[in-house]
């Protein structure tokens, strides 16, 4: 389940200690369970808020199996609770905020949709320095940015949220038309390519994370940097046109990132 939502990165994969591959699982499970809450199927937006309502109440006393799992989770490797509250803030953000005025808006939902998965994996291979989470916290949200500049299609058809910051678009002279017309137009590829480059200049600012962690961690964490920079890589080699060309790792792909990452 986590990995075909997750397919541009890597999500508990044979780079890591068997004995964190479960608990990993779980915790995307978690993620991606919660997120089509908000996402997913044709519920109203508030049968999708009691849904994870009821998920911020079952953090406490678990009903639900998968529930347990992340209780077991969170008690066998002392796991903050509040970081799972953060996700389900976040996916309840997802439900009821479809426009962002600036790109602080977008970083304080990355902060809580993003950086939280990031910061359990820190407490299960337990590197939780302040310098650890900070460059955690970078990669995160620009993976979370790369998402959403690769799904800017699929996001505005099919739920009509636009992660784009508002101010941002209008500086560049791209308006909510060049989303509903599909158009690629000169202002559009210049909007794009300022968000690539910053989401690049995030990723990178956070890449030593991979190198400072030890082992088959450091390593998964190498290949999952290099699956957001070649998506990014991607959106540049097809002129920006995310409407058109949706940007996805392939097959071919995975032995180019293993490459550069090792």
């Amino acid at each position: 389940m986590a990995v075909s939502h997750y397919e541009n990165f890597p999500v508990a994969s044979l780079l890591l200690p068997a004995g964190l591959r479960e608990p990993i699982e779980i915790i995307y499970r978690f993620a991606r369970s919660a997120g089509d809450f908000a996402d997913e199927g044709d519920d109203p937006p508030e049968i999708r808020l009691g849904k994870l309502n009821d998920y911020r109440a079952q953090l406490g006393t678990p009903r639900d199996p998968l529930l347990r799992d992340v209780a077991k989770v969170i008690r066998e490797h002392e796991l903050p609770i509040g970081l799972f509250g953060d996700l389900l803030d976040a996916f309840s953000q997802d439900v009821t905020k479809k426009r962002y005025a600036n790109f602080s808006e977008v970083l304080d939902y990355c902060r809580r949709s993003a950086n939280p998965v990031g910061r359990l994996l820190l407490h299960l291979f337990k590197r939780t320095s302040d310098s650890n989470c900070r460059a955690s916290d970078a990669i995160c949200s620009a993976l979370q940015l790369v998402n959403f500049w690769q799904d800017v299609d699929i996001d505005y058809t099919k739920d009509n949220r636009i992660y784009l910051p508002q101010d941002e678009m209008a500086r560049h002279g791209v308006t909510e038309q060049h989303l509903s017309s599909r158009t690629c137009d000169n202002a559009w590829k210049a909007l794009m390519k300022f968000q690539v480059q910053r989401a690049r200049e995030l990723m990178l600012s956070g890449k030593g994370l991979g190198n400072a962690l030890p082992g088959r961690i450091g390593l998964e964490i190498r290949a999952t940097v290099e699956g957001g920079l070649r998506i990014l890589e991607k959106i540049e080699h097809a002129g920006y046109d995310v409407f058109r060309r949706r940007p996805k790792l392939r097959a071919f792909d995975w032995p180019l990132l293993l490459v550069r990452a090792l």
